[in-house]
């Protein structure tokens, strides 16, 4: 039954970071709308356009890119449950996500896809970035001409949520709600650009995110009220 109920499910998780390292190499016309963006941003007194772009860019598709997309699923062994997590990352967003397409595309097309906050920024976020870079949507994150009840997007933040459109709940406080291990660790989200950047440290960030996954997985079962128990399987 535990199966049945995990079957089909992808969970996902990205890392994006700003579309460049320094804001001096936008063109001219982007340098204008990042402006433009800054200017409905809460901001302390004293910081420039420039900095704000290192500390926010990241969070939109239209100035950040993405460098890391993690999977997991869950499947059976000689009756024990399984959680075969990997992370995929490149400098080379293009060549990500058309590798992140490919995988889409090998499997059900009944995949439901399942991240924390994913119907606000990993679904969307993927889905701006591959049109951005000339990748045609695969079906699963394609909704055009989709019924509600027709998209596959399964969030662990919406579940809490309750209906409560308001109510936004980080995944580190429900993990430490639900007593799952942290994947918070010496790093956290706020500090992946810095760490791609300025320490050119790719593989530490897709740890960070392939944690995250573990740990959405591991949420999405407390909040289904399915009692798994499951290896988790690294693959590289």
């Amino acid at each position: 039954m535990t199966q049945h109920q995990l079957k089909n499910i992808l969970f996902l998780d990205v890392e994006t970071v700003a579309g460049y390292d320094d804001f001096e190499k936008l063109d001219e016309r982007l340098k204008s709308q990042w402006a433009r963006k800054a200017s409905f941003l809460k901001r302390e007194e004293g910081i420039t356009d420039a900095m704000l772009y290192e500390d926010r860019a990241g969070i939109y598709a239209e100035f950040g890119k993405i460098v890391v997309i993690s999977l997991g699923f869950f499947h059976e062994e000689e009756d024990e449950l399984h959680f075969r997590v990997t992370s995929l990352y490149d400098h080379d967003e293009v060549a990500l996500l058309e590798k992140f397409k490919g995988i889409l595309e090998k499997m059900d097309e009944d995949i439901k896809l399942c991240a924390h906050n994913g119907r606000e920024f990993d679904f969307p976020y993927l889905s701006r970035r591959m049109l951005i870079n000339n990748i045609k949507l695969p079906s699963a994150l394609d909704l055009s001409g989709k019924k509600p009840w027709e998209i596959n997007h399964l969030d662990t933040m919406d579940m809490w949520k309750f209906g409560d459109w308001k109510h936004y709940t980080s995944l580190e406080l429900l993990a430490t709600l639900f007593g799952i291990e942290s994947s918070k660790t010496d790093m956290d989200g706020s500090m992946v650009n810095e760490v791609y950047y300025q320490d050119g440290n790719l593989k530490k960030i897709a740890d960070y995110c392939t944690d995250d996954v573990i740990v959405t997985a591991n949420l999405y079962c407390k909040l289904k009220s399915i009692p798994a128990k499951f290896k988790v399987t690294r693959v590289n």
